[in-house]
């Protein structure tokens, strides 16, 4: 008995994965709050708003997010589906915001640092 649930913890463990906790990223989707959002961001982020797609310093990305959001006053976001990359270093979230009684397919594409995530590119599509 012991050796089967040793068996199970040593090779258990290299399947665990630790995805990002993504309550502050989804906190601020749900409310639309484009700063706490944008804290996530890394210093140029690749942002996609529905045919708005650029590479944008934080600052700016700020700004078109927070226009987005003016117009798309959000009322709930659910995470669909979460996942990580081959090597463990990167993450990706997508979900379903629901605004202005349209539902946005959310993609979140996130880099794993020393001591947290970043948001390297998020798309709000149609």
């Amino acid at each position: 008995m012991k050796s089967l649930l040793f068996s199970l913890v040593v090779f258990a463990a290299p399947l665990s994965v630790v995805l990002p906790d993504m309550s502050g990223i989804t906190k601020a989707l749900k409310t639309g709050n484009a700063e706490a959002l944008s804290s996530f961001f890394e210093e140029d982020v690749e942002l996609a708003l529905i045919d708005d797609e650029d590479i944008y310093e934080k600052d700016e990305a700020q700004e078109k997010l927070a226009e987005f959001f003016s117009n798309h006053p959000p009322k709930s976001f659910n995470q669909v589906h979460k996942g990580t990359s081959k090597g463990e270093d990167s993450h990706y979230v997508i979900g379903d915001l629901t605004a202005n009684g349209k539902t946005f397919r959310v993609y979140i594409y996130l880099e794993e640092t020393e001591d947290s995530y970043i948001i390297q590119e998020l798309r709000i599509e149609e």
